[in-house]
């Protein structure tokens, strides 16, 4: 059904966002222990429809998350986090461009961004949020 559907892209994405997934196995294993009885087959035409793609690295990367990740990968220094406040440290001049990528990615716990000259502040709906934040924006920062 559509709502199932809905619903495993959901976890998909929140899986592909949470950790480094290499292999369509290993997001079948990750959808199963959620509670979702699905095929490779299935999860192989979700990813075609969500247009998934994998970094050079081998990790998948969501459609929407590509600019993001070439942004955080070329100017993003460190990822820190306050309660529920992530605060990251660019290279001088960048901050509104790395801000403006955080914003159109639509991070689903992420309510606003402000920019200075090197640094983007982030904030949270909560600190288990910030963390996850600031955990995607150190996987995507590292992937070269």
């Amino acid at each position: 059904s559509l709502k199932r559907r809905n619903n495993r892209q959901d976890a998909i994405r929140a899986i592909v966002r949470g950790m480094s997934v290499r292999t369509q196995r290993a997001l079948v294993d990750e959808l199963q222990a959620r509670g979702f009885s699905c095929t490779q087959a299935t999860v192989s035409r979700d990813i075609a429809d969500m247009g998934l793609r994998k970094l050079p690295e081998g990790i998948y990367v969501l459609a929407e998350d590509l600019h993001l990740q070439r942004m955080l990968s070329e100017f993003v220094i460190v990822a820190q986090r306050a309660e529920n406040l992530v605060v990251i440290k660019c290279q001088p001049g960048t901050a509104s461009g790395v801000a403006a990528a955080v914003d159109d990615a639509g991070l689903s716990h992420a309510l606003g961004s402000v920019a200075g000259n090197d640094t983007v502040l982030v904030v949270a709906d909560s600190s288990e949020s910030a963390a996850e934040l600031q955990s995607l924006v150190e996987k995507l920062g590292s992937s070269r």
